[in-house]
């Protein structure tokens, strides 16, 4: 095979044990597919963490066909003045701040990672986090990259005709393969087990929040019993692939593979301090009607202290409630997409990106009433559940506006960013 691809580890805590993790299956991705494998290690942890991390990328074992980066914000920085100068676009600081914000965003750490594997020659991205870690199956960790490898780029016929099992359209065999996934298994991938550990029924309230508002109660109740869960907490004991148009709702960003087709034409949402922000492309694909793996080669997830600490536990919140608020936006853009469907690509089967511009800058426009029915909704569930959630609803209260006019702008921000995205992919690549 001997295409080179970029396996990427955002972090912003100390995650030394994947850093080992991530680098055995590098090797094991080189090994078995003959693949160029670029590790990129996104570094936003504090000095004394990211030090360390240093040490450990120092000591890696050495695999044939393997190059790991390991890139701190200050070298990340540098590298995307010089794209964006190259780029030549207006509002460079303001591209910059999108790009790498000074407080968390999900989005913008995955286009970072987007770009770099532009720049560095890579024909697909497969994303990791550092709070997950791999399964074991008769001793041996379950690589993802077993069957994100394989296919990405390729037309679907070609792993139809390999006896890849499929439930897809027998109109669609033409259109390349683009994206590969599976979820996880563990601990809900949001942070909030111990609102439904308090009361089921305002957990139910606060879930159902990041549906449409007018969806029927049934509706809504599936959502919510889906929501967060992955893939429960079966171990894996075999392994499973279908090519498919892929459902967002069984993958997970912790666990996902792009052709560089797909990233290369829209980016990510570079809204901070909002949970969920980096799922848009998954949405993209599958409006647009494009072929997907979907296995089951799960993640572990965990959740690391910090979010339940004095100090962690209302921005973590903060970012939960923003990702309801994002919500009244990407509903309006997944609808305009899901009714454009095919006319979504071009005659080449790739993203027309103008037509997701012009979709953002229209919701931009939309009624706020909603949200702020929203965040009526989340402070009575707060109040009633008390403690530090009666605590968190008072902050809420006093940055109701702040938090209508951020989920606004964030929408605003993403069509600048993927707007200028295609001049600053080309600047990269050159």
């Amino acid at each position: 095979m001997n295409h080179r691809i970029c396996l990427c580890l955002p972090t912003n805590r100390a995650c030394s044990a994947t850093l080992t993790a991530i680098n055995d299956e590098a090797a094991y991705a080189a090994r078995r597919f003959g693949a160029d494998v670029r590790v990129l290690i996104l570094d936003s942890s504090d000095d004394p963490t990211r030090a360390e991390h240093a040490r450990v990328v120092a000591g890696l074992h050495p695999a044939p066909g393997v190059t790991v980066h390991h890139l701190d914000e200050s070298e990340q920085r540098a590298f995307l003045r010089r794209t964006i100068e190259r780029a030549g676009l207006p509002e460079p600081d303001r591209l910059l701040h999108l790009m790498l914000p000074p407080t968390v965003s999900y989005g913008a750490c995955t286009n970072r990672a987007f770009l770099l594997a532009a720049a560095l020659g890579c024909r697909s991205l497969h994303r990791r986090d550092s709070d997950s870690t791999y399964q074991l199956h008769a001793g041996q960790p379950v690589y993802p990259v077993h069957h994100e490898l394989p296919w990405l780029g390729r037309p679907a016929a070609e792993a139809t005709a390999d006896g890849l099992p499929t439930d897809l359209d027998p109109a669609l065999p033409d259109r390349p393969v683009s994206l590969a996934g599976a979820s996880f298994i563990g601990e809900l991938s949001v942070d909030i087990g111990e609102i439904r550990q308090l009361d089921e029924g305002t957990y139910h309230d606060v879930v159902s929040l990041w549906a449409p508002a007018d969806w029927p109660e049934e509706r809504k109740r599936h959502l919510v019993e889906e929501s967060f869960t992955g893939a429960g907490t079966a171990p894996f004991t075999g392994d499973r692939a279908t090519l498919t148009v892929v459902d967002p709702m069984r993958v997970d960003m912790c666990n996902i593979a792009f052709d560089h087709a797909i990233y290369a034409r829209v980016p990510l949402p570079p809204a901070t301090d909002t949970i969920g922000s980096d799922y848009f492309l998954l949405h993209l694909v599958h409006d647009a009607a494009l072929p997907g793996i979907l296995h089951n080669r799960h993640i572990e997830n965990f959740h690391t202290p910090e979010r339940r600490t004095d100090t962690g536990f209302p921005a973590y919140q903060r970012r939960f409630v923003k990702f309801l608020l994002s919500m009244l936006y990407f509903h309006h853009v997944y609808d305009r997409m899901a009714a454009e469907g095919a006319e979504l690509l071009d005659e080449r089967h790739q993203v027309r990106a103008d037509r997701i511009v012009e979709f953002l800058r229209e919701s931009t426009g939309l009624d706020r009433t909603e949200n702020v029915w929203r965040l009526d909704r989340v402070d009575t569930a707060y109040r009633k559940l008390g403690g530090r959630y009666a605590a968190f609803a008072e902050q809420l209260a006093e940055e109701r506006d702040r938090l209508l006019d951020e989920a606004e702008s964030d929408i605003a921000d993403y069509a600048y960013l993927a707007e200028a995205w295609p001049a600053l992919m080309e600047a990269t690549r050159t």
